[in-house]
C-alpha cells in the first residue's frame, strides 16, 4: 500500500484536539463484523467488558478477565483501519497497585496493538493513571457511573443527584484529569453536572448518559441496533430494532429444513453424475 493511499487511525492527540470542537462519534465492537460497520463512522471503538453482558450471558462485567479482553481487542484491531481502538481492563487487572495496572495495560496493548486502555475509578485511581501514562500507556478514565463498582456501588444508580455526588465527581474528574488521562467516559450522570465536568475538565468528555454538552459519545453498539435482550436503559436510543428481523430469518431458515425446502437448487453445487456411474458392489458379485 502506497504512503498516498495508506488510511491513518485517529490518534490521542485527535481526541484532544476534539475537546470544545466537533464531538467524537465513539462505539463499542467486540467482534470483526461488529468492528468492521463501527470503523466506518466512528472515532474512537471501544473494545469494553461490557462483552461480558452482551456476547457471554454474565450478568455483570466483573467476571472478565484480561485474555478475554486481548482476544477481543486483537480481533476489532486485524478488522480495522481508521478508527482508534481502545481496550477496556477488567475487574481486578488494575485495583490492586499501579504496578499491576502499567504490567496488565502494556500486555494488552503489546498484544492487541490498540492504541489506549480504558480503566474505571475516580481519585482513588489517579496514582495508577499517572503511573502508566508517565511510562508511555494512553488512558481513558471512566467516572460516574462506574459498572465495575456495581457490588459496592449498590447497584446501578445515576450519579450527580446530590450535593455530595457532585462533589464526589468533581474531585474524581480533577484527580484524572490531572492525573493526564486523555479522555474521561462521565456515565449515568446528571445532565448539567456532566456539562459542567467537560467545561472544566482539559481532557475531551465522552458521554454515555450524560449530557449533549460532552466533547463526545459512545454507546453499546449492540444496544442501539436493538440486538440485546432485556432492559434497555433510559439513555439508550434504539437507532434501529434488529432482533426481531433476526428472529423472523432464522424461523424462516428453521421452517425450510424442516421442509426440504432448504437447499434448492440455487444453493448446492451442480456436476457429473458420479454417483450413478459406480456400480453397487452387490451388483459386481452378481455380474
Amino acid at each position: 500500500m502506497s504512503a498516498q493511499s495508506r488510511v491513518m487511525r485517529r490518534t490521542v492527540g485527535d481526541a484532544r484536539k476534539a475537546k470544545g470542537a466537533t464531538p467524537l462519534v465513539c462505539l463499542t465492537a467486540y467482534t470483526a463484523p461488529v468492528a468492521q460497520w463501527a470503523d466506518e463512522v466512528a472515532d474512537i471503538i471501544l473494545v469494553g467488558d461490557s462483552l461480558g453482558m452482551v456476547l457471554y450471558g454474565f450478568e455483570t462485567t466483573l467476571p472478565v478477565t484480561v485474555d478475554m479482553m486481548i482476544a477481543h481487542g486483537a480481533a476489532v484491531m486485524r478488522t480495522t483501519q481508521r478508527a482508534m481502538v481502545v481496550v477496556d481492563m477488567p475487574f481486578g487487572s488494575y485495583q490492586e497497585s499501579p504496578e499491576q495496572g502499567f504490567r496488565n495495560a502494556a500486555r494488552i496493548i503489546k498484544e492487541t496493538g490498540c492504541g489506549a486502555v480504558k480503566l474505571e475509578g475516580g481519585a482513588e485511581m489517579a496514582q495508577a493513571v499517572s503511573y502508566m501514562v508517565q511510562r508511555g500507556i494512553p488512558v481513558m478514565g471512566h467516572i460516574g457511573l462506574q459498572p465495575q463498582s456495581v457490588n459496592s456501588m449498590g447497584g446501578y444508580r445515576v450519579a450527580g443527584k446530590t450535593a455530595e455526588d457532585y462533589g464526589k465527581l468533581l474531585n474524581d474528574a480533577q484527580a484524572i484529569d490531572e492525573a493526564g488521562a486523555f479522555a474521561i467516559v462521565i456515565e449515568g450522570t446528571v445532565e448539567d453536572v456532566a456539562a459542567d465536568l467537560t467545561r472544566r475538565m482539559k481532557a475531551s468528555s465522552i458521554g454515555i448518559g450524560a449530557s449533549a454538552a460532552c466533547d463526545g459519545q459512545i454507546l453499546v453498539t449492540e444496544d442501539m441496533l436493538g440486538l440485546t435482550n432485556g432492559h434497555r436503559a433510559k439513555f439508550v436510543k434504539p437507532y434501529a430494532e434488529l432482533a426481531p428481523q433476526a428472529r423472523e430469518a432464522l424461523g424462516r431458515y428453521a421452517a425450510e429444513v424442516r421442509e426440504r425446502a432448504f437447499p434448492s437448487a440455487d444453493f448446492v453445487y451442480k456436476g457429473q453424475n458420479n454417483a450413478a456411474a459406480v456400480q453397487d458392489p452387490v451388483d459386481k458379485k452378481s455380474a
